[in-house]
């Protein structure tokens, strides 16, 4: 009996020494054990069916719709729903900051101008791509160089390019037999044609008081051999090019072979009277060739082609635009975002944007591809390339918001009348002064 109770007694020791040490041992573990718990977590989102909202501005084509049509195809478990945000892009920055200032989870992924994600991220509003990028092996220098950079801040990739623009000269073909090549031959051809084939205008712009001032101003300044702000930082923006430039874009608003209500005139309406078949010559973006050759929308179909911007006395100059997909840092569904993020920026969804939108690929391989190509003569134009790899940015600032109301105001007083290029010219260049210096 002693012996069974000695045999009984070792056995419940050694019980207790492993049951201890497995108490130790787990407690050594706990951050290995937290990680495999983050990776159970994603497992678990991955596999289970959610809905991610996705926000951006209008489109005016099918392109979106059938990026997330195809996207639900390849993901069913995540559903995909659109939030259509304002046209004027500084309305929609605007609400994004209320939304995600609040840190609300309300939207997922959000599209955002090339000159929001530096902004996006220091204010916490973003979520940081780069584990994922990391992770699913995806190589960046597949992209324009330019596009992934405008999505970097302070070491970090906190937006994906999703398309890239640049501002380009849409005629009539059916009107125009050779396009103009400077800004003073297009004043002198849409003058003269103003009228043919039904058209009521000339040309058309976009000279309203919002980011689409800027960028048409833009590409008149660097085509006169101006700049607001140099690759010092320096505002340059007082100079005889910015003044003559200036000049140059009133001379047309102010003309008669554009719109009375040129000042009013945003993309949409650009696009709007374009498709009605309402002028000869355009300024906008590549995307409006799409909605060009819509059966059922224009009266312009097969009679449309794009070309470079007119040359000033310097060079032709397109303004750098586009438009990248970022996560909300306050998603509830950070995967799933980043599934879509990662089919939008990629070869799929950027050949449908491209096809379906007539949206220029920020993935230089689409420009070999035939249907790509057969979108537009100029995605098929090498020297179209070079225009997306060295277009002009706008001002690279921090304060680019700033500098941007700044411009706005002081430009569109120009249009009105309300002072001369020159007074614009010198109170941008001490305006923007101050504004850095604060």
């Amino acid at each position: 009996m002693k012996f069974n109770r000695k045999v009984l007694w070792v056995l419940l020791m050694l019980v207790l020494v492993v049951f201890l040490a497995a108490c130790n041992g787990s407690g050594s573990k706990d951050s290995k054990q937290s990680s495999e718990n983050s990776e159970e977590d994603a497992d678990a989102e991955s596999s289970e069916e959610v809905t991610i909202v996705y926000a951006r501005g209008t489109d005016t084509t099918p392109a979106t719709e059938e990026v997330i049509k195809a996207f639900e195809e390849e993901h069913p478990n995540i559903n995909v729903e659109q939030r259509e945000m304002p046209a004027d892009t500084g309305q929609s920055h605007d609400q994004y900051v209320t939304a995600f200032s609040s840190q609300s989870p309300e939207i997922d992924v959000f599209n955002a101008d090339v000159i929001w994600p530096a902004e996006f991220a220091q204010a916490n509003y973003a979520l940081e791509l780069d584990r994922f990028i990391e992770k699913d092996g995806i190589d960046m220098d597949a992209y324009f160089p330019g596009t992934v950079a405008a999505g970097k801040f302070n070491g970090k990739q906190w937006a994906m390019p999703q398309y890239t623009d640049a501002g380009v000269l849409y005629y009539r073909t059916d009107i125009v037999d050779e396009p103009p090549k400077t800004w003073d031959e297009l004043i002198s051809k849409a003058s003269d044609l103003q009228g043919e084939k039904g058209t009521e205008f000339g040309y058309l712009m976009q000279a309203a008081q919002y980011e689409g001032l800027i960028t048409n101003a833009i590409e008149y300044i660097a085509s006169y051999g101006g700049a607001v702000v140099d690759e010092n930082n320096n505002v340059v923006v007082d100079s005889p090019e910015t003044i003559k430039a200036i000049e140059k874009m009133t001379e047309i608003v102010n003309s008669d072979f554009v719109p009375n209500n040129i000042t009013n005139f945003m993309e949409i309406e650009t696009e709007n009277a374009w498709i009605e078949g309402n002028a000869v010559f355009a300024r906008n973006w590549p995307y409006m060739m799409s909605s060009s050759n819509d059966e059922e929308r224009s009266e312009v179909v097969d009679k449309v082609e794009m070309t470079m911007l007119p040359k000033g006395d310097e060079k032709s100059a397109a303004a750098l635009g586009g438009w990248m997909t970022m996560i909300n840092r306050y998603s509830e569904h950070p995967e799933a975002a980043w599934e879509f993020v990662k089919f939008i920026s990629g070869p799929k969804g950027q050949k449908i944007s491209a096809v379906e939108g007539g949206r220029p690929p920020t993935l230089k391989e689409l420009y070999d591809d035939p249907e790509v190509q057969e979108v537009s003569s100029l995605f098929a134009n090498p020297e179209f390339r070079e225009v997306l790899q060295s277009a002009v940015p706008r001002p690279v600032s921090p304060i680019y918001p700033e500098i941007s109301d700044i411009m706005q105001i002081e430009l569109s007083r120009v249009l009105a009348g309300e002072q001369s290029a020159e007074d614009a010219a010198a109170n941008m260049q001490t305006k923007i002064e101050k504004a850095m210096a604060e």
